[in-house]
């Protein structure tokens, strides 16, 4: 199956149009719930997935789709085929409970292990970023085109570091970079530290805690269709389709940092 753009502007409308249910419930007062795991949940979270879930089996009947809330829920489908969509129907359910606009719906299509395309919409920023992995990412504001988008250069003044304000870990970030200096720390929440990366914004964000694939995949999709790269710690490639869908750390990152790993 080939990925066009034509796909892509349909997974950027099944994602705004998510992420209008989202603001519906973000608009007014409501409980979040526990899962097992102890993370947050909503109304939000489940309405949304609902959506996605069914606009995926219209669009491609045939590619299984693996749904945050369904599986923690104890749906798991077959991937064996080796195409599957990952979704994260609210990636910053944190974000969204305290009211700070940085969470994200999050579509993308793996293919083989790694993600082909990927869609990240921030319906309180009215911001939505898509790429497919060989043919460039693009951004948009309020629904209109805001143009292409790419990686940039770390300037050798100072490398901009983008991290989760629940995550971030300073030394192990300056024991990463080997002496470079870094010129400037970002916090921000959900898959936009992956996009502020994308559109040359940031340079790097590491990752030294758990996720789950459902987090990043659409994240990694725009990313690296903007020209960056993630990797495992060690370097090596960062893949998807694991049994438990449960990611280890990771680096995300622009150009000029080819190479980087960590202890």
């Amino acid at each position: 199956m080939n990925v066009d753009e034509e796909m892509l502007y349909r997974l950027e409308a099944l994602a705004i149009e998510a992420g209008e249910a989202i603001m519906e419930i973000y608009a007014e007062d409501f409980t979040p719930e526990y899962k097992d795991d102890y993370s947050p949940v909503t109304e939000a979270d489940t309405a949304a997935e609902t959506l996605i879930v069914a606009g995926l089996e219209a669009l491609k009947p045939e590619i299984p789709v693996v749904a945050e809330e369904a599986f923690s829920a104890g749906h798991s489908p077959d991937i064996s085929g080796g195409r599957f969509w990952l979704v994260d129907p609210l990636d910053g359910t944190h974000e969204f409970i305290d009211k700070n606009d940085e969470f994200t719906v999050n579509i993308a299509l793996i293919s083989d292990g790694q993600p082909i395309c990927g869609v990240v919409h921030a319906p309180a920023l009215d911001k939505t970023y898509a790429g497919i992995v060989g043919q460039g990412a693009r951004r948009s504001r309020n629904g209109a085109d805001a143009g292409r988008i790419t990686v940039r250069t770390a300037p050798e003044t100072g490398v901009i570091v983008v991290a989760s304000r629940r995550h971030g870990d300073p030394k192990k970030i300056e024991k990463l970079l080997q002496g470079r200096r870094v010129g400037e720390t970002r916090n921000a929440g959900s898959s936009l530290k992956f996009c502020l990366v994308a559109e040359g914004d940031a340079d790097l964000y590491p990752r030294f805690g758990r996720t789950m694939e459902w987090d990043t995949a659409a994240g990694h999709a725009v990313l690296a269709a903007a020209g960056g790269t993630v990797t495992n710690p060690d370097g090596s490639p960062f893949l998807y389709g694991k049994a438990d869908y449960r990611n280890g750390g990771f680096l995300a990152y622009g150009a000029g940092l080819e190479g980087l790993k960590a202890d």
